[in-house]
């Protein structure tokens, strides 16, 4: 629920709408977090699960998540040395906002017809 300080004359970047938004803002983030939400996953598992993002975008996306704190990169043993990533629980939270905007989005495709 709003309160007194959701009512600001411009965007702020404290406010927790814009931190949400901000959270999934990107082509593809959405995708990539939605992989993610079914668990650990390598570089190479989520290009193979999403085989029209481009490499540069996939990196750029992962290390956007890293940076945000919504994903971790472990490095796992053995060789040769491999990585994996996997949501923080920072990330884990924003499966109902996912949820959400694809059924409002789905509202509005409706809507459209």
């Amino acid at each position: 629920m709003p309160d007194e300080r959701g009512r600001t004359a411009r965007p702020e970047t404290d406010c927790p709408v814009e931190v949400a938004l901000a959270a999934v803002a990107g082509r593809w983030t959405t995708l990539v977090l939605r992989e993610l939400m079914h668990g650990p996953a390598s570089y190479g598992e989520l290009r193979a699960r999403l085989p029209e993002i481009s490499s540069k975008v996939l990196a750029e996306r992962l290390q956007a998540l890293v940076e945000r704190e919504l994903a971790v990169r472990e490095r796992l043993a053995g060789f040769p040395v491999r990585t994996s990533y996997r949501l923080t629980p920072a990330g884990r939270a924003l499966r109902p906002l996912l949820v959400e905007l694809y059924r409002t989005g789905a509202r509005l495709v409706d809507a459209r017809r």
